[in-house]
């Protein structure tokens, strides 16, 4: 059962402490390196097979000297078991999450529209400038459903999977794809390698969310609205974890966003429902049940192994 008292142990630090300081988050650091490697190998003057090319090569630069000191460890089982914790602790943050989604919540119920936008800002990509209050509350209860996915249970997933190595594989993706996989005239070509490898990483994890999700809550208009919109959107990862989402919470999300000064017009999905204040903590509460449903599902099969 040590796989079970690891994960335990990982997810109580993260609800006890919530993420590290930026300033010591192996992320921030992360960032910091794959900045320095995009600086060197990203040119938009070369040809967009050129640009391919040297993304791909910054993606490995960046990863694999990341991962290699997981191999050096000593086979020591307190070190090891330790690193574990500390390794998925720093890949998860369901806490943070519910934290910025709950500080949204407050800032609505004190009519406080500024603050709220301020606020969401902090855990959407869009701008959050002209935002109405139903803008608002809808782009956090996406964020919720969609950052539960990508900042909880793809790398718990691949935490199961491969063990620390796995969920650090996916974290670090993540974060690049974060960083280099936007469609702007900057990453058009330079991002695609970044972004592909985290839409392979997160395909099979994104989908079980997804089921998650539906179990969880409005069964029959989560499959309704997975089944009938999920194409609709972009990413072929997000889709079938907000349309699911949504449908579970049987809320209408989406619709029209602005990102980098222009306008998008997002397709609607979800339930019928328009959102309230309260359907913030609704999601949370959908995030962090699923959870508790991995848990007992890994400890089962933790038990049964």
């Amino acid at each position: 059962m040590i796989l079970t008292l690891s994960i335990l142990l990982a997810v109580a630090i993260d609800f006890w402490l919530g993420e590290p300081r930026n300033t010591y988050h192996p992320l921030v650091m992360f960032g910091k390196w794959a900045s320095a490697v995009e600086m060197r190998l990203l040119n938009n003057e070369q040809s967009a097979f050129r640009q391919r090319v040297s993304g791909f090569l910054a993606v490995a630069i960046v990863l694999i000297p990341c991962l290699l000191w997981l191999r050096l460890v000593p086979s020591w089982p307190p070190l090891q078991t330790t690193i574990d914790v500390l390794v998925l602790y720093f890949c998860i943050a369901a806490r943070s999450l519910q934290q910025h989604a709950l500080a949204v919540h407050s800032a609505l119920s004190d009519s406080d529209l500024p603050l709220a936008r301020q606020k969401v800002g902090k855990i959407v990509s869009r701008q959050t400038e002209a935002m109405t209050e139903a803008d608002v509350r809808r782009a956090t209860i996406e964020s919720v459903l969609e950052n539960g996915a990508d900042a909880v249970f793809a790398p718990l997933f691949w935490f199961v999977v491969l063990g620390p190595f796995g969920a650090l594989l996916y974290r670090f993706s993540n974060t690049l794809d974060a960083m280099w996989g936007y469609k702007s005239q900057r990453y058009l070509y330079f991002g695609w390698a970044a972004a592909r490898f985290d839409d392979l990483l997160n395909w099979l994890p994104a989908r079980l969310t997804a089921l998650s999700y539906a179990l969880l809550g409005n069964t029959a208009q989560a499959i309704k609205s997975w089944r009938t919109q999920a194409h609709l959107l972009d990413s072929p990862n997000a889709g079938p974890v907000m349309t699911a989402g949504g449908g579970a919470l049987q809320l209408q999300l989406g619709g029209p966003a602005c990102y980098h000064g222009q306008l998008k017009q997002k397709p609607w999905f979800g339930g019928p429902q328009l959102p309230e204040n309260g359907d913030i903590t609704r999601a949370c509460n959908l995030m962090y049940r699923t959870l508790l449903l991995w848990l007992i599902v890994i400890a089962a099969g933790d038990a049964l192994a």
